[in-house]
């Protein structure tokens, strides 16, 4: 495998810093593992935390090495810190605790008490696998979990995903109605929504215990502990298992990129110091984010995160992670305020190497465990190698997320008239990409969603879609906006690298935002949720869009659209035309908002051409302007318009902001 300094020119002034970066790593795996796996060396779930002994009693360990004093309170001696509950020093600031079974119970709650110098204060297990809330009182609190016998898993996993077709997803707020959705709910509603439409991976937010709903899960408190307010281990594994039956891959949005920095629930002045997971001082603070920073260079740190994802991997079979926040890990000032156009920027003093390291290890032990698992880097700073294999030098991500794709849909949208839109832009910022890393691409992800921001169809139709719906509002702009969000959705997919990502919903254009029950809103639930029965109705539009997406979807995995890269026939700037091919198929867009193009010509392979895939179809509301599964045969004769490599003409009728796929007979 050819070093990435060998295949990218742009990289070979940095050889040397790649080369020591890729040492750094095998040290430190070696320096973690010997000779041996990562997976097999990094265990501290199994050690640390609440346990079961081989005889049936329970042991508890703990790492406060600042710590004079740990107690065990709890349901089970009314809160009290008593001599029978104190954790024992064993060295190596490690705390330790042996109980008979009789003393702890199934269901009941509890907590460490810890002293240090100077002060001392309530705080969850570090390792903690169970945590709860107090419906009235809001405290957070360990809750001892062993319900007899164990989850009896009935399917494998779903196998490799080369290039997956990913449905994000919020449990939480997967419901229709305005509460908190459950994983029983969600395997009972949406896994089969999901099947339908044809998407073979999900990709689901906010596992981890964090303790103010309204951060999207992204502030967590208790990396080792499946959030509750969704329900019990057994119900996530029974919903795992479903999805696994259905052939449906199951990743996790992991956060390894910072800690909320609450006391009594998370990780923060756990033992008294600010130090114990996190840097010291303001380096250990993230300026954006109000959030703990963790010392990547500190072994307890790595042990703590590598075991972490081991256990999720293990305790609940999943497929792989996205990696949330990389590039706040990856750079000493999380990459704030920097448009990244220099590849020095990779290479300097500003990357806080610990981090490349973590994330290469964490890669690695994915692997260990599961060969067909993968995993996806949320990263807005392009780092070069990032998603490039180990071997060739890179830290080692199957797929890093395309994230400029969703920003220049905005960006068109949002400060150009349609009659200023450039498809050979539109091209170019879609496909382009590194050579040496695999992406995921999307149109929009729960990012776009969120307050304050709009989603693509709220974008495209504003107040319009409060009024103009229905199937006979006859409504311009929502013509536009049904048109565009179908062509927008398709380009994207069909120019995406390597895999194709929806957040839950968007496929029929949910209409307005994310908001979470917070003080601002009354604490309201009516935009945390899924307005499923819209995409239903027969009298609104949205159940158009919906099967357009399905159609999109399964007509991508069916004809292996992502195995190959896309070729570029035509980028006609003067009519709005931009045409591609894929496979075995063309993919012609007009995205003219009032020029329609009879006998449109372009080079292209000879032969039978059929009409897969039209977005004009009156079944994904559209005009009906062309005659559905039409044939289509190549002329032998040079074209004026694209790419003269193919000696035939294929021509077409583009009509108005519409898209066609065409397949090769």
């Amino acid at each position: 495998m050819k070093p990435i300094y060998k295949t990218d020119p742009w990289l070979a002034p940095y050889q040397g810093a790649i080369e020591a970066r890729h040492q750094r790593i095998l040290d430190m795996k070696r320096h973690i593992a010997g000779d041996g796996t990562l997976k097999d060396a990094v265990n501290n779930h199994l050690y640390y935390g609440l346990h079961r002994s081989d005889d049936g009693s329970w042991v508890l360990r703990e790492w406060a090495p600042n710590a004079s004093r740990i107690y065990l309170i709890g349901e089970f001696n009314n809160w009290k810190r008593t001599e029978p509950y104190a954790l024992k020093p064993i060295g190596g600031g490690n705390w330790e605790l042996y109980l008979p079974e009789m003393f702890l119970r199934h269901g009941q709650l509890y907590k460490f008490w810890i002293e240090w110098p100077g002060g001392g204060g309530e705080r969850l297990p570090s390792y903690v696998t169970r945590v709860v809330q107090d419906p009235v009182t809001k405290v957070f609190s360990a809750q001892v979990w062993d319900p007899g016998k164990p989850y009896v898993w009935k399917h494998p996993h779903a196998g490799k995903r080369v290039h997956p077709m990913i449905y994000e997803c919020h449990i939480g707020m997967s419901s229709e109605q305005e509460k908190v959705a459950s994983f029983e709910e969600f395997r009972r509603d949406v896994l089969p929504r999901v099947k339908r439409l044809g998407y073979d991976t999900i990709q689901i937010m906010a596992l981890q215990e964090h303790p103010y709903y309204g951060s999207f899960g992204y502030q967590v408190s208790n990396f080792f502990a499946l959030s509750s307010r969704f329900g019990t281990p057994e119900e996530f594994k029974r919903l795992v298992d479903d999805a696994h039956g259905k052939g449906i891959a199951v990743v996790m949005d992991i956060v390894h990129s910072h800690s909320v920095d609450n006391e009594a629930e998370g990780l923060s002045n756990f033992d008294g110091t600010d130090h114990l997971y996190f840097y010291s001082g303001p380096q250990g603070r993230h300026p954006a984010w109000g959030s703990r920073c963790f010392d990547y260079g500190k072994d307890e740190t790595k042990y703590f995160l590598l075991s972490n994802v081991k256990y999720w991997m293990e305790e609940y079979h999943l497929d792989g992670f996205r990696f949330d926040g990389v590039t706040s890990m990856l750079y000493w000032d999380h990459g704030l305020g920097k448009d990244f156009g220099d590849y020095s920027l990779y290479f300097n003093e500003g990357v806080d190497e610990n981090a490349v390291t973590y994330l290469a290890l964490a890669n690695m032990l994915v692997r260990e465990i599961n060969p067909n698992a993968f995993t996806i880097a949320e990263d807005v700073s392009g780092m070069a190698g990032l998603a490039a294999p180990f071997e060739a030098g890179g830290v080692g991500f199957d797929f890093r997320m395309s994230m400029g794709v969703a920003d220049h849909w905005i960006k068109w949208i949002k400060e150009r008239s349609d009659e200023q839109w450039s498809v050979g832009e539109i091209w170019w910022e879609l496909t382009n990409k590194r050579a040496d890393e695999k992406t995921i691409s999307y149109a929009e992800c729960h990012d776009q969603a969120l307050v304050g921001d709009k989603t693509l169809i709220f974008r495209l139709m504003d107040k319009e879609m409060y009024f103009s719906m229905r199937t006979d509002s006859g409504n311009l702009i929502v013509d536009r906006g049904v048109a565009l969000h179908k062509m927008i959705r398709l380009v994207t997919a069909a120019t995406s690298g390597d895999g194709y990502l929806n957040f839950m919903g968007n496929e029929f254009g949910h209409p307005e935002w994310i908001d979470f029950p917070r003080e601002g809103n009354g604490w309201s639930f009516s935009h945390a949720r899924r307005m499923w029965s819209l995409s239903e109705s027969e009298v609104l539009r949205y159940r158009y869009l919906r099967q357009f997406d399905e159609e999109m979807v399964h007509l991508i995995r069916s004809e292996r659209i992502l195995f190959s890269k896309p070729e570029l026939l035509v980028a006609d700037e003067e009519k709005k035309i931009l045409i591609f091919r894929r496979r075995n198929c063309i993919f012609a867009l007009n995205f003219s908002p009032s020029g329609s193009f009879a006998d449109y010509g372009f080079a292209a392979p000879a032969g039978e051409w059929e009409t897969v895939l039209d977005t004009d179809e009156a079944r994904f509301d559209g005009f009906c302007r062309i005659v559905s599964g039409e044939h289509h045969l190549t002329l032998p004769e040079r074209s004026p318009n694209g790419d003269q490599r193919y000696g035939d003409t294929l021509k077409l009728y583009l009509p108005a902001r519409t898209a066609l796929v065409l397949k090769k007979i």
